[in-house]
């Protein structure tokens, strides 16, 4: 999440119960062992601290300079080195004539002729605040998910706060979703590269914020037809919640030096909507709200957590929620770990790869499922 975490960044590694249930489950969860949050430690660090290690200040109109320069690269849609040619082919894919909004898509770079392949749509991360689609560290994330699953992946570039606050990286997605519902009918033709997609398997991938974005955009979903695609999972790595209550992984890791609490508490008042404190919706899943009796629609879901983030129990929370829908969950919460984790250890990203690679081509097509899942 902050700056030394990617600097250090080697590019190329990388469900209802009872009716009473929601609320026995609120009062239980927020109850659960959280306790305010220490406002004298809080208040030892200041926003001029957090906006200098986010390496972000303020333009005088109100939008953000940002300063972390880590490396955008192009897409790659052919091989222009038959000795070293890409993990994957990539191009990008306006949206709209009228706005910036585009996707960028990826295949494998000799994709099988005989069989559909499973279709990703994947939110990166950046705190709602940082990042492109095109920056290295995703880029290079879609091409191994592509080459290695195999699959198609659709990776959304979305608007970033403050300029653009929640839900606006939420109606993005949704967008973005909209886009592919309308390649799949060939609504105004389809990119040739879609012609290897299985649109009855599409999977919403996300991490970090990007996995806020996979779960509210996997509610909001639920509201439309979108046949002829079907959404049959999400996936959750290590996604970026929060709330007012602070939960003992917070207050145990603190001062962690990839997500520290202060640092979560600015990019959460740059990215929620005016006068919103950190119990709203977006980004405390479990305080209710207009999305909390969708959730028993939910298809199955992956998630991802490790017990050295602080975030781990916010995900722990979000697992138990779902699980108590009936909601079938794969959760994953690893020993040791850190936020981000599979962006600097080969090995971790491999296993993540594998376990999502697993998620996806595990999950079948039958009847419980598609009553369940209800798009």
């Amino acid at each position: 999440m902050l700056k030394q975490h990617f600097l250090n960044q080697n590019p190329k590694s990388s469900h209802a119960l009872a009716a009473y249930f929601p609320l026995v489950f609120l009062l239980f969860s927020q109850s659960w062992p959280s306790i305010m949050a220490n406002e004298k430690v809080a208040n030892t660090h200041t926003w001029q601290e957090a906006f200098k290690i986010l390496g972000i200040s303020w333009n005088s109109d109100g939008t953000l300079k940002r300063e972390i320069q880590i490396p955008m690269v192009n897409a790659t849609p052919s091989v222009t080195d038959p000795k070293n040619p890409p993990v994957a082919l990539s191009t990008d894919i306006q949206l709209s004539p009228k706005s910036e909004a585009y996707v960028r898509l990826y295949i494998p770079v000799n994709p099988p002729t005989d069989t559909k392949l499973p279709l990703i749509i994947y939110l990166h991360g950046g705190d709602f605040v940082l990042f492109s689609a095109s920056t290295v560290i995703f880029h290079e994330f879609c091409n191994n998910i592509a080459s290695q699953f195999p699959a198609v992946v659709v990776s959304v570039e979305y608007r970033l706060a403050p300029e653009n606050r929640l839900p606006a990286a939420y109606d993005d997605a949704l967008n973005a979703i909209f886009w592919v519902k309308n390649q799949a009918s060939y609504s105004g033709g389809r990119d040739p590269w879609l012609d290897y997609a299985d649109f009855s398997r599409v999977f919403l991938l996300g991490s970090s914020a990007g996995a806020n974005i996979v779960y509210h955009t996997a509610l909001r979903a639920l509201d439309f037809d979108l046949r002829p695609i079907r959404i049959r999972g999400i996936l959750l790595n290590q996604p970026f919640f929060g709330g007012v209550l602070r939960t003992p992984s917070e207050l145990r890791l603190i001062e962690d030096p990839y997500v520290p609490l202060y640092i979560c508490d600015v990019l959460w008042s740059l990215a929620l909507p005016p006068y919103a404190n950190r119990d709203h919706e977006f980004c405390n899943p479990i305080a209710g709200g207009s999305y909390l009796g969708r959730v028993p629609r939910l298809p199955r879901v992956f998630v991802k957590a490790d017990q050295g983030d602080p975030l781990v129990d916010r995900t722990t929370q979000l697992v138990q929620l779902l699980q108590g829908y009936r909601v079938p969950v794969v959760y994953q919460n690893n020993r040791g770990g850190f936020h981000g984790i599979e962006l600097q250890n080969k090995t971790i990203a491999q296993s993540l790869y594998n376990n999502m690679k697993n998620f996806v081509y595990s999950t079948r097509i039958t009847d419980d499922e598609d009553s369940h899942a209800s798009y």
